[in-house]
């Protein structure tokens, strides 16, 4: 269907823009004395006239103008067209006048078309300028349908890196975990056992939660404390935790499981480390439009040390910079003996989230 056609709102406003030029006929052919006859004859005419402009968009269609098909192609069939349509112009005038006289209402429109190479030309010059305004507009229409497949591609590949960004994360903290259970199997089996059901409450939260695409930071913490809460089996009174989170904060919603493997750092690389063991902080809060969260705990100085950063850092850092762009970022620093973990995300609520 033809895109003007459509839309309502465009077809108005393609004939409004016609209505200048039916006001230019009529100044330029009417006469003095005959004003009214002048409006009453061109600008019925001029908005039939718009109606067979519209047809230029098929054979703009017809024949594209592009690198493969170059403008002398088309040349001839636009002559062609625009002859055709001078002469129904010319028979449509014809018409109109001697509707116009029958009514005898005192016009005298024969007057108009005792000329009718000026009204072929008139009509054959606007079909070309109709041309002219549809080639635009299927240039124009391409562009945007052109950006609309890059933006959902582009939103295809988003989604798909986040999916497999939260596949990485799945196996990692799993792997994790079983290897806790694994160590307590021959020493402590009542622990082991306890450790086995927590994992599996665990599990299923994360499993809940983790089909959804974004939670809310409380929900984060509330999973967050079940891990520590099987490390604590593992660990004993080396683990401590200390998580608190302001009212404003805990409504603001992140990319689930997000916080998992910053904990998971703390106490696999930090916490395990220390015979004395330590305390894992978490603080969260809201400052303006930014939700900011930190993960922090007592590090050893002379524990073995990574080239570089863990897995677990690295799929938050790519989480954040997929969802957010540079609006999320994750900061790590030691110092004094303590390892620190900032995550800085825009603050959204439920509806926002769910919008995007």
């Amino acid at each position: 269907m033809h895109p003007i056609l459509a839309n309502a709102r465009q077809l108005g406003m393609y004939l409004l823009a016609y209505l200048p030029i039916g006001i230019v006929l009529v100044i330029g052919l009417g006469h003095r004395d005959a004003w009214g006859t002048a409006a009453a004859f061109f600008l019925p005419l001029t908005m039939l006239y718009a109606f067979i402009g519209l047809s230029a968009y098929y054979l703009c269609l017809a024949f594209p103008i592009s690198s493969d098909q170059p403008v002398w192609r088309a040349v001839p069939a636009h002559m062609s067209a625009a002859a055709c349509v001078g002469a129904l112009c010319v028979g449509a005038a014809w018409l109109w006048a001697a509707v116009l006289e029958s009514l005898n209402i005192g016009l005298q429109p024969q007057v108009f078309v005792e000329q009718p190479w000026l009204l072929f030309v008139v009509g054959a010059v606007l079909f070309w300028l109709a041309i002219a305004l549809h080639y635009v507009l299927i240039a124009s229409s391409a562009s945007q349908r052109s950006e609309q497949r890059a933006l959902e591609s582009g939103l295809l590949a988003r989604e798909a890196e986040l999916k497999a960004l939260r596949a990485q994360i799945d196996p990692h903290f799993l792997f994790n975990s079983l290897n806790s259970i694994s160590a307590l199997t021959g020493s402590d089996p009542p622990s082991a056992r306890k450790m086995c059901l927590l994992l599996a409450d665990f599990l299923r939260d994360t499993l809940r939660l983790g089909a959804t695409q974004r939670i809310s930071l409380r929900e984060e913490l509330s999973v967050v404390q079940r891990y520590l809460a099987i490390e604590q089996v593992r660990l004993g009174a080396r683990l401590k935790v200390d998580c608190a989170a302001s009212e404003p904060a805990g409504g603001g919603y992140l990319p689930a499981l997000l916080l998992q493997p910053l904990v998971e750092n703390a106490v696999l690389h930090g916490i395990a480390h220390l015979i004395d063991g330590g305390t894992v902080t978490i603080g969260a809060e809201r400052q303006g439009a930014a939700l900011l969260i930190r993960v922090s705990n007592p590090s050893d100085p002379a524990r073995p040390r990574r080239p570089r950063a863990g897995l677990g850092l690295l799929l938050v850092r790519q989480r954040l910079q997929s969802e957010y762009g540079a609006a999320g970022q994750l900061h790590t620093r030691e110092e004094q003996g303590e390892f620190v973990a900032e995550v800085s995300l825009p603050f959204t609520e439920k509806e926002e989230a769910a919008d995007e």
